[in-house]
């Protein structure tokens, strides 16, 4: 592997719009083409992103063979065909959360990537982002006591028009894979995996979910109450409480922007604690985790693990399950 590990960007949305600035702030990347199924989208894409190479195709992109890895920047239900054919294409893969529809296709995902021994990760940008390292921290350290509860709640009204894959089953629509993972994430990254679970939804009239709740119940007692909708703009915060204390994440709670509110047990003020954080969105960290491991030669990320991604999509589904969301790709 050379000094500078070459990134190629597949779909150049305003996702990787965001990767692509921040990418600038890793010191051993280099971002080299793009690869888009219009010449016209991968053209306005390096006009702001200066590549060496331009494709008009996603095939294009991954025979290029001066690009070392692929981030995939495409709605979700695209993730499992365009990962499948830059894997094919012996290339390490970076793919946009959520991972997949379901788990059958996660699982598949990684059977061909240990196959390959080509590298695969998740890119749950939050798991490698300084406030939620710095929350883990602290529960680890006990300023919280034992972890009681896990609140979060995440929603928008979106705007006229409305992105077709807002509601649209065909492309993974809903709040549950669209944001309401995030809450799945951090309350099981908080807590583990529930005893049980719990979830109900208001129904679009596509089928998808406008809304939903979800309950996580634990052996100890503890309990997760998540929101996602699609209805409202919320707060989008977050609490985690323990009987030594709470935190409270601001708005954006899964967002680098968020702050850390500490309120220890029979303390009146609030305790505000800083980390370090950089510029840009906080697309840089999983990035450089990316490139630590290609340099390393691993096929696997031992943050975001295969593991990792499979007990999150379960979840998914579970949920979906629960609250009778269901999409094409369930069926295969």
């Amino acid at each position: 592997m050379k000094e500078k590990i070459r990134w190629g960007i597949l779909g150049p949305g305003r996702i990787a719009r965001k990767f692509a600035s921040d990418l600038k702030l890793v010191e051993d990347a280099e971002l080299v083409a793009v690869g888009s199924r219009s010449l016209s989208s991968a053209e306005a894409f390096a006009k702001d992103f200066p590549v060496q190479y331009i494709h008009d195709s996603y095939e294009g992109l991954v025979k290029n063979d001066d690009v070392d890895v692929i981030y995939i920047a495409t709605p979700h239900s695209f993730h499992y065909e365009n990962t499948l054919l830059c894997l094919n294409y012996n290339k390490a893969v970076l793919c946009e959360k959520p991972f997949a529809i379901n788990s059958r296709q996660a699982r598949e995902m990684i059977a061909l990537a240990k196959e390959k021994k080509v590298f695969l990760m998740e890119a749950m940008w939050s798991k490698f982002l300084p406030h939620f390292n710095k929350v883990r921290e602290m529960i680890a350290n006990g300023e919280l006591g034992e972890v009681k509860s896990f609140h979060s709640n995440f929603g928008f009204k979106p705007v006229e028009p409305i992105a077709p894959r807002i509601f649209d089953p065909a492309l993974g629509g809903g709040t549950i894979l669209d944001i309401g993972i995030y809450n799945i994430f951090w309350a099981m990254s908080m807590l583990g995996e529930p005893q049980s679970v719990s979830a109900t939804v208001s129904p679009n009239a596509t089928g998808v979910d406008e809304q939903c709740a979800v309950l996580f119940t634990y052996k100890n007692g503890a309990m997760a109450q998540l929101y996602s909708t699609f209805t409202s703009n919320l707060a989008t915060d977050a609490d985690i409480c323990g009987d030594k204390g709470r935190i409270r994440l601001t708005t954006r709670f899964y967002e680098p922007s968020a702050t850390i509110e500490y309120y220890p047990q029979h303390v009146d003020s609030k305790q505000i604690v800083e980390v370090d954080k950089e510029p840009g969105f906080g697309y840089q960290y999983e990035a450089r985790h990316v490139n630590e491991c290609l340099k390393k030669g691993l096929t696997e990320s031992p943050i975001m693990s295969f593991d990792d991604t499979l007990k999150l999509m379960e979840m998914l589904d579970k949920v979906r399950s629960l609250g009778g969301v269901k999409y094409p790709e369930d069926d295969v």
